[in-house]
C-alpha cells in the first residue's frame, strides 16, 4: 500500500471518529429527551428504558453510535416504525440526549 493512499484512510478513519463523538448534552436536552421519550417510545422501550417489551434495550445503546441511533430512529429498523415524519432533528437530538445520559436514579 502506498503512503499516499495509507495517509487518506488514515485522515478518514479519523474524520468519522470525531463526527460520531458529540458534546456532553446540557440538562435541558436531557429533560425534553425525557418527556419525548416518555411520550413516544416508552411504549415500547418500557418506562424509564426499563423492562422494554421485546424492544432494543436502549440502556444498551452504544453512546459513540449517534449516527445509527439517529438514522434508527428517523428510517425505523426492523419492527420499529420511522419518527422522521413526527419528530424534528431536534427532538431526535433531545431523545438523543437522554438515551446518552442514561436513567439516573
Amino acid at each position: 500500500m502506498n503512503k499516499t493512499l495509507l495517509t487518506a484512510i488514515l485522515v478518514a478513519s479519523t474524520f468519522a471518529a470525531h463526527a460520531e463523538q458529540e458534546e456532553t448534552p446540557g440538562p435541558e436536552a436531557i429533560k425534553r429527551g425525557a418527556g419525548l421519550y416518555a411520550q413516544h417510545c416508552s411504549p415500547c422501550h418500557g418506562p424509564r428504558m426499563a423492562d422494554p417489551e421485546g424492544a432494543f434495550d436502549l440502556r444498551k445503546f452504544p453512546p459513540d453510535q449517534h449516527g445509527r441511533f439517529v438514522n434508527s430512529v428517523t428510517n425505523g429498523k426492523n419492527s420499529m416504525p420511522p419518527w422522521g415524519g413526527l419528530l424534528k432533528p431536534d427532538d431526535i437530538e433531545s431523545l438523543w440526549a437522554y438515551v446518552v445520559a442514561g436513567e439516573k436514579k
